[in-house]
């Protein structure tokens, strides 16, 4: 194979995604997607973006350069992280309104989602800038769909707070919530975690355990809440936590009472103020009893 053999595979590729089609408008803040841990999971787009903008505002630099080097990127580098996230979106702004591109990123998965970068998205929507999102890596994402949940939707809740009070006022939240909930855990706080959700969740809660998602020692496990006490987690690589929807305290659909109430709203009310109602009176899930009314207002 020769020496330009790679150049031209990629080219290739990128001309079959149809990026040389697509337009990079300027004076816009990219919200880039990266990486979680298998650096293959990067995209097209996400190559073609980074190695075009003026700039990256990166969480850390120091691992942030490494993954651009490894695809020949050498755009360059600014500092943007939770320290100085302000001072950031100032000079950020200023680029912008130059005309420059800039992309933000994190050290891993999409920025602003438990990671530096929301202040200054929202600097830039404030502003006036376009804000154009390359999706790709996701963490929470990823672990629930290989959880093997069953729900319609999940609330994702990051990592807890630190301090003892608010933590534990969180957790009783999650507990009582019949959705299922996403948190994310660092290794050294599992075990806490853990030991909460063990007192506090139905002893027959599911739990998914995600830790080193898309690396060498991927873990996904699932197991009744019962059964946390005893369990030893690794203390190595961040974890994502899923707690189920509660099976038990979900109703599977509204019953003729419920069905006849639906009806009878939605001949006064539009379908989110009727499901809203409804769901309260039946304790079926508000967003389930929403898609029932929609069918509803569909048929002739």
């Amino acid at each position: 194979m020769g020496p330009g053999a790679n150049d031209s595979r990629h080219d290739d590729l990128t001309a079959r995604a149809g990026l040389v089609e697509q337009e990079l408008p300027v004076g816009a803040l990219y919200v880039v997607a990266l990486p979680i841990g298998n650096a293959a999971d990067i995209t097209l787009r996400a190559l073609w973006v980074l190695a075009r903008v003026d700039a990256i505002a990166a969480e850390d630099k120091r691992l942030t350069g490494p993954l651009l080097a490894r695809f020949g990127i050498e755009t360059p580098l600014l500092a943007a992280h939770e320290h100085n996230e302000r001072a950031a979106a100032a000079a950020i702004l200023e680029r912008l309104a130059l005309g420059q591109r800039v992309a933000l990123v994190t050290d891993a998965g999409t920025p602003a989602v438990s990671d530096p970068g929301a202040r200054i998205v929202r600097a830039a929507l404030e502003a006036g800038r376009r804000v154009v999102p390359v999706p790709g890596a996701s963490s929470a994402v990823a672990a629930v769909s290989a959880g093997g949940l069953t729900s319609h939707g999940f609330r994702f809740a990051g990592f807890l707070p630190a301090a003892a009070r608010e933590r534990e006022r969180h957790l009783r939240e999650i507990a009582s919530d019949s959705d299922a909930t996403v948190l994310f855990e660092a290794p050294h706080r599992i075990h806490a975690l853990l030991a909460g959700l063990a007192r506090l969740l139905a002893p027959d809660r599911r739990i998914v355990l995600a830790r080193e998602l898309t690396k060498r020692f991927e873990t996904i496990i699932a197991l009744p809440a019962k059964e946390l006490a005893h369990f030893v987690p690794e203390e190595r690589g961040e974890y994502v936590v899923i707690v189920d929807a509660d099976e038990s305290r979900v109703p599977a659909a509204l019953d003729q009472d419920g069905e006849r109430w639906l009806e009878a709203l939605l001949e006064e009310l539009p379908p989110a103020r009727a499901a809203a109602i409804v769901s309260r009176m039946t304790g079926v899930p508000r967003e389930q009893v929403y898609g029932i009314a929609l069918e509803r207002r569909r048929k002739p």
